[in-house]
């Protein structure tokens, strides 16, 4: 009892600190990013106090999930530490919406462009309503007032300092090879580096090189597009649109929903035609799925893995044979033909039967567009697949970049595409090679250097565009692949402060991310590690360097 008694008095003084850390950061002025962060933070602080449904509701479903999980992580605990812990969570989660997210607009993180481009968020209130009035009381006063400048104002760490810090965990031998960068994300200055312009294995880090480029060149607001192409008298093509997050039967952008469109379109079509009769085809049809659009192979290069499905233009529920499992898990030997015949279910459903099974074609040039389906932004894609380390997502947004770029949806095309992306954006690539992206192949490796430029790039104010790589980077103890770490070890500083993009093969294990440290300044950092012992050890160990950049603040 009294060791989860302990656990949650560490989690909720974790709590505490990283409220206190992100209050000064919301108090610079000097800082472009963290205007419109402290404005975020007056405002729904003030629309908290009115319990303002439309824009507290995500913050509040963040903390209530938080709530829960903590909740089944104490079961056991006095019910005043359960409370603590949970209200410790709770204040973490909003305080990082709001924060690192900003405010919600049409299910998007509105602020994201706001606060990366430097843009002041000018009012404070919901667009289309009168701003709040203030309740009588004392004079209130801007954050800056009573706070005292944090962020770039903050004392840098020097790289003796780091060094000093994270000595012990660098040597620990459960990391093997390791290198490692940190550096201040305000100016990209180098604080700290070990084998920094070594290329390593980044295992699934990768992700942030492929979702920065997805950004760059697609846009943030670019959605996937599923379409039912031509009419009942010459058959109906199923298209696919390199959509990695289109379901069966979940959501508007799902099979049935396309399904539900396409049979309306047919009904109304025949309804229009005094000549049509049921033997016309009006709800009888033949069905073909197209998934031209990205070439072979579909296989990844690591052949057959519960990893990952083949990588087509048309997958429901990422070729899953339980669509309701997540990480690794078996999977339909033809997603495509699959999600083709889950169509053709749905279409039956709706009162239209397909003669035959549905077979693989091109669609006819210049078919008519009967109904069909987009996905959510690509904003909140790239955050999925980095909050969940998504490897069917990642594969698929590589190759929409290949597309993008003028070249053929491949693994190689995909991975060239990517790095060549970056290059354009002025990021120095080094040793870096790529093989695929999603850092599943052994055969990637990106130096600690280039994982950290990333991360400044993304922070970028000049890149408004790439704001979700940061806001989509797992929370230490909280959320994602960091959701049951840094509860021990020595990295519990890290909890609720560090976030990061895990990876993790066979005998590497990676961990980039961002973290304030004790004096306010907002760093990036990349550490690196290959042929150690066990995973577990190894990701204890990241975490300790990760936390003690956290509460270094040393000179």
């Amino acid at each position: 009892m009294g060791n989860w008694a302990d656990r949650g008095t560490r989690t909720f003084a974790a709590a505490r600190r990283y409220a206190a850390q992100t209050a000064r950061q919301a108090a610079q002025q000097t800082a472009e990013r963290t205007a419109p962060v402290r404005a975020s933070v007056r405002r729904t602080t003030l629309q908290v106090a009115q319990r303002t449904a439309e824009r507290t509701g995500p913050v509040r479903v963040s903390a209530l999930r938080s709530a829960r999980r903590v909740g089944r992580r104490y079961a056991y605990a006095p019910t005043r530490w359960v409370v603590g812990v949970a209200a410790g969570s709770g204040l973490v989660l909003a305080v990082v919406s709001i924060a690192a997210a900003g405010p919600w607009q049409g299910g998007q993180r509105a602020s994201d462009a706001a606060l990366a481009a430097g843009h002041p968020v000018a009012a404070a209130h919901h667009p289309g309503h009168p701003p709040a009035p203030r309740p009588a009381g004392p004079a209130w006063h801007d954050a800056a007032d009573v706070l005292a400048p944090a962020g770039a104002a903050g004392t840098l760490p020097t790289g003796a300092g780091l060094g000093g810090a994270l000595a012990g965990a660098l040597a620990d031998p459960a990391l093997g090879k390791v290198t490692a960068s940190v550096v201040d994300v305000s100016d990209g200055r180098t604080l700290y580096s070990v084998g920094a312009d070594q290329d390593q294995e980044p295992a699934s880090t990768n992700k942030i090189a492929t979702a920065t480029a997805a950004l760059s060149l697609l846009g943030p607001d670019h959605r996937f597009t599923t379409e039912v192409v031509g009419d009942a008298s010459t058959g109906l093509t199923l298209v696919g649109g390199g959509d990695p997050t289109l379901s069966a039967s979940t959501g508007p952008d799902s099979l049935t929903a396309l399904a539900a469109a396409t049979a309306a379109a047919l009904h109304a079509a025949a309804a229009a035609s005094p000549s049509a009769s049921p033997s016309s085809g009006t709800h009888h049809v033949s069905l073909h799925y197209d998934i031209s659009l990205f070439s072979q192979p579909a296989l990844h290069p690591i052949g057959v893995n519960d990893n990952i499905a083949l990588v087509q233009a048309l997958t429901s529920d990422e070729g899953r044979l339980d669509p309701t499992s997540t990480e690794n898990a078996p999977r339909y030997a033809d997603p495509a033909a699959h999600a083709a015949s889950v169509f053709a279910a749905a279409l039956a459903a709706d009162g239209v039967d397909v003669d035959t099974a549905p077979t693989q074609a091109t669609a006819p040039a210049h078919a008519p567009v009967l109904a069909q389906v987009q996905s959510g932004p690509l904003s909140g894609i790239v955050e999925r697949m980095l909050t969940e380390s998504d490897n069917d997502v990642a594969e698929a947004l590589g190759h929409a970049v290949a597309l993008a770029s003028g070249k053929p949806a491949t693994f190689t095309d995909a991975a060239a595409s990517v790095t060549a992306r970056l290059s354009q954006l002025g990021v120095r690539l080094g040793a870096t090679h790529l093989s695929d992206s999603s850092g599943l192949s052994s055969a990637d490796g990106i130096p600690a250097a280039v994982l950290t430029q990333l991360l400044v790039l993304d922070a970028s104010p000049a890149h408004p565009e790439l704001r979700s790589v940061l806001s989509g980077l797992p929370i230490a103890g909280f959320t994602g692949t960091l959701d049951n770490r840094y509860g021990g070890d020595g990295s519990e500083a890290g909890l609720g402060v560090v976030r990061a993009k895990t990876g993790t093969l066979s005998t590497v294990n990676t961990l980039a991310g961002l973290v304030v440290d004790r004096s306010g300044r907002l760093l990036a950092f990349a550490f690196m590690s290959n042929g150690g012992g066990g995973a577990d050890a190894a990701r204890a160990a990241l975490d300790r360097l990760a936390a003690g950049v956290a509460t270094c603040g040393c000179d």
